[in-house]
């Protein structure tokens, strides 16, 4: 099973980039010696990036298929260079899958451990904001039958 956001992805990197416009509007608004709207719109835009950032919205792919649970996942909302992740491992190693929310249910974030040699080992937290809350039941469902609960 392939579980991916790519639409709410393309969806919610648009709403970040018409955030833009904030900065057009303080261009013209200082073209236009209106220093004070100028500086209230560098303001909002301010808060947009900040928002954005804070909430981490990531494209991300889950799949169980061949015999390995995989996770692929990148920023949305990001300037410059995307980075990309990549967890895979196997099903018999899976030891934790926490879903985490925060800020009323808005936020929503995973954090996976599994078992090495070494121990128990914990992978950085996926986050799962641009997720549906369908598709995060979905992955929820998934690893809860691997850990047999």
């Amino acid at each position: 099973m392939v579980i991916e956001n790519k639409k709410r992805s393309i969806i919610t990197k648009r709403i970040f980039y018409f955030g833009s416009l904030f900065v057009i509007a303080a261009a013209v608004l200082i073209y236009f010696d209106q220093f004070g709207a100028a500086l209230i719109s560098g303001g909002v835009f301010a808060l947009w990036i900040l928002f954005f950032q804070f909430a981490d919205y990531q494209y991300v792919e889950f799949s169980d298929d061949n015999g390995l649970i995989t996770f692929r996942y990148y920023p949305i909302a990001k300037f410059g260079k995307k980075q990309y992740s990549t967890i895979e491992f196997s099903p018999k190693v899976l030891h934790e899958a926490r879903f985490d929310s925060g800020m009323f249910g808005l936020f929503s974030e995973l954090n996976l451990a599994v078992k090495t040699k070494r121990g128990i080992a914990e992978y950085p937290a996926i986050s799962l904001t641009a997720v549906s809350k369908s598709n995060r039941k979905r992955i929820e469902q998934t690893l809860d039958k691997i850990l047999g609960r």
